[in-house]
């Protein structure tokens, strides 16, 4: 059933390149527990033991907040087509500031200087543990495809808008931790 890797091995790169949907788990002492999905078109594993993903605007920032504070955070992938797997890395993680030198480089490399309307940041995770378990439980389901309500939703707002909502809803947590967005 359950199994331990210090790192990913191709095995695990081909499940994760055929997954849609992963989702990312961070917490800090004190607060909310936040589970939060995502889909893999902006995700990027960066080697054995290491991945990231290009983040865009939610209706919050808890996972920057998270990773702020404490820095634990898991990426889960769960097969919902083909055979059963759920997938987790377990590690450290740290927010890559969109504008900075970082962010650029990466955008460039990883993302070929394609930055969506409402990209917020870049979230990068150093990992020590993979860890994949059986998957039965997980139901069968097809995927249709990508959904564009938050290519609508960042068009419609506008960099002036965006940048207002981040201000209004980006900037702290739900339980109050800066995100330490916008530094």
């Amino acid at each position: 059933m359950a199994k331990d890797f210090p790192a990913l091995s191709a095995h695990h790169r081909d499940f994760i390149s055929r997954q849609h949907l992963f989702f990312t788990a961070s917490a800090a002492v004190g607060t909310r527990i936040n589970i939060s999905p995502r889909s893999t078109d902006m995700f990027r594993v960066m080697g054995d033991n290491a991945a990231c993903y290009l983040d865009r605007t939610g209706s919050g920032n808890e996972t920057a907040a998270h990773l702020k504070a404490d820095g634990r955070m898991t990426i889960m992938f769960c097969a919902v087509e083909g055979p059963p797997l759920i997938l987790r890395l377990y590690g450290r993680g740290r927010i890559i500031g969109r504008g900075g030198d970082e962010y650029a480089r990466l955008l460039h490399e990883q993302f070929a200087d394609t930055e969506p309307l409402g990209a917020r940041q870049i979230t990068w995770l150093d990992f020590d543990l993979v860890k994949t378990s059986c998957g039965y439980g997980v139901p069968l389901m097809s995927y249709e495809g990508e959904r564009d309500t938050m290519d609508r939703w960042a068009e419609a707002k506008g960099q002036d808008g965006l940048e207002a909502y981040w201000q209004e809803k980006n900037m702290l947590s739900m339980d109050g931790l800066p995100t330490g967005f916008g530094e």
